[in-house]
């Protein structure tokens, strides 16, 4: 017989096979045991996670010949006969290929014969949200009455697709991504059924890459086991078959990071795309090492909820090193770069750019174990505070106080080689700002924005968590939630300036500013707007010279001075 692939062989025929579904198969169960059965089911929810499976186990279930039961037999002529597929009863149709009106009309046509060889007819329609509309329309009638010795299951990935009327005459079960320690669990028992050796890390990657379908991760085993020499799954053969990156390189990598090396850091991540690797799948392996490596910091005995990373004495000494704040501050910035780099026809180039900016979130961490005081910096402390007291008995006021009463100019922050905002313009830009300009921007942003969304997907990520602050004739102060977006949408500016004039009927200059400086730059131009007319108020104003030739003639008293 020729090789069957895993996930053929392993299909699950029983319901107590369809793993991590029990919210499902339970109710099933319950219903045939009951006989409660419906005439119609929507089965939906990601690929690879026992829809079809459990709507054949389903068929075979309802037609045993023991029926009711929970399970099939899997012995008697009916369960046997639907499972190799030769009653005709069971028919299964895939809607990608056969979604037309007259497909629907013939399945129509053909359900009020009765079954000729079991107790009920199954139609499974998988990829149902495949169906033309006047497919649909087709088979609302039938699945409102449908003989009583006729049941409909429908699969899909995609229900948002179906309409309402259909979904309305089903019982819809969500069919859940699988959880990694099940899938994990479920290869190990495959693999000692075929007396093949493997590493649980190995293991448990296959389960991280799967992303909750577990024919995937059947496929991906399968995939690995070819690969390996002999009967023994290892971590290398795991790696080389998904694509992903070795813990040592990513350590390396973090390590460069983290001690501002930024040509080797640069250096691994080119290597890495000389040897094939793809710039999704570091940003991916990185985030999740990232990730490890905070959940190992953060409390004791973390060791079994990591999904990356091996807890060897590398990882361990490398975690001790890291902050947690640098760590938290990495993967917000790497989570952006991955979903910008959907948008982009080079995501190394921004991959590379992210890199560089996670050189500057370096947060000083304290060594552990150093929380206690030694003697020495006790009696150092002691004695500061002996010099403090004597001086606020000299009368000498601390610097606090004198900054209160010396009022200066607020210091720039010193930013080094991040976005540099244009103070100069926002300050302009804020003395000729009005209400009505600001409005017509705002009036107009969704639908500019929803242009931009189809026009430049790249120019719309870049803008997606942006807010409009103040616009005079001229210019446009655009707050960003994130700073890196506010140096990547200069790339595009003259676009999307263009863009936006088009909905507001003038043309803008845009000037980014971070979310994070935004209140603190408004704070401060309305506290100099204020200072600026108290002191015009308090200056005395030019008397007219008619008025003080009147004073002069006949005095304060018998002047009365009327506003014209």
């Amino acid at each position: 017989m020729a090789y069957q692939a895993l996930y053929r062989v392993w299909r699950p025929q029983r319901f107590q096979d369809v793993v991590g579904q029990q919210h499902i198969t339970r109710t099933l169960q319950n219903a045939m045991a009951q006989s409660k059965v419906a005439h119609a089911y929507l089965f939906s929810g990601p690929r690879g996670t026992g829809k079809t499976s459990a709507a054949k186990i389903f068929a075979k279930a309802i037609n045993c010949e023991h029926a009711p039961v929970k399970e099939p037999c899997g012995e008697c002529k009916a369960c046997q006969g639907i499972q190799d597929g030769s009653i005709s009863d069971m028919i299964e149709i895939d809607a990608a290929s056969n979604n037309g009106v007259e497909d629907i009309r013939e399945i129509r046509d053909k359900v009020k014969y009765a079954p000729t060889a079991v107790s009920y007819k199954v139609y499974i329609i998988d990829e149902v949200h495949m169906l033309s509309t006047g497919a649909f329309n087709a088979l609302l009638k039938t699945l409102e009455e449908p003989p009583k010795h006729v049941i409909f299951i429908l699969a899909t990935t995609e229900p948002h697709k179906i309409p309402l009327t259909i979904i309305s005459r089903c019982q819809r079960f969500d069919f859940k991504r699988i959880s990694q320690q099940v899938i994990v669990d479920r290869m190990a028992y495959i693999l000692e059924e075929e007396n093949f050796s493997y590493e649980k890390n190995a293991l448990i990657h296959i389960g991280l890459v799967a992303e909750g379908g577990m024919r995937d991760a059947l496929s991906l085993l399968d995939q690995s086991i070819a690969f390996s020499d002999d009967d023994y799954i290892d971590m290398e053969d795991v790696l080389a078959v998904t694509g992903s990156i070795a813990q040592e390189n990513l350590l390396k990598m973090v390590e460069a990071l983290v001690g501002n090396d930024a040509k080797e850091a640069l250096s691994i991540l080119d290597n890495s795309m000389q040897d094939g690797k793809d710039p999704g799948r570091f940003v991916y392996d990185l985030i999740y090492l990232l990730r490890d490596l905070f959940m190992y910091n953060s409390a004791e005995g973390m060791e079994d909820v990591m999904v990356r990373a091996i807890p060897d004495d590398s990882f361990k000494e490398h975690a001790s090193k890291i902050s947690s704040q640098w760590l938290e501050k990495a993967i917000a910035l790497l989570n952006e770069t991955q979903q910008d780099m959907k948008w982009t026809n080079s995501p190394k180039v921004l991959l590379e750019i992210a890199l560089l900016n996670l050189q500057e979130i370096n947060v000083i961490q304290e060594p552990k174990g150093t929380s206690e005081a030694s003697p020495e910096l006790l009696d150092e402390i002691n004695k500061l505070k002996a010099e403090l007291k004597q001086l606020k008995d000299e009368g000498v006021q601390p610097k606090e106080q004198v900054q209160q009463q010396t009022p200066s100019k607020r210091p720039q922050p010193q930013r080094g080689n991040r976005y540099k905002v244009p103070y100069e313009k926002v300050r302009y830009t804020l003395s000729e700002a009005t209400k009505e300009g600001l409005q017509g921007v705002k009036k107009n942003w969704a639908a500019f924005m929803d242009g931009l969304r189809k026009s430049s997907p790249p120019a719309h990520a870049k803008l997606v968590d942006s807010t409009p602050r103040a616009a005079s004739s001229q210019s446009l102060i655009l707050s960003f939630k994130y700073e890196i977006h506010c140096s990547l949408v200069l790339e595009n500016q003259e676009m999307i300036e263009s863009a936006l004039a088009q909905y507001t009927g003038t043309k803008l200059t845009i000037i980014p500013v971070p979310d994070s400086e935004w209140q603190t730059i408004r704070e401060d131009y309305l506290n100099n707007q204020s200072s600026a007319e108290q002191d015009e108020a308090e200056q005395p104003q030019e008397e007219d010279e008619l008025v003080s030739e009147a004073r002069k003639l006949v005095g304060d008293d018998l002047l009365e001075i009327k506003d014209s």
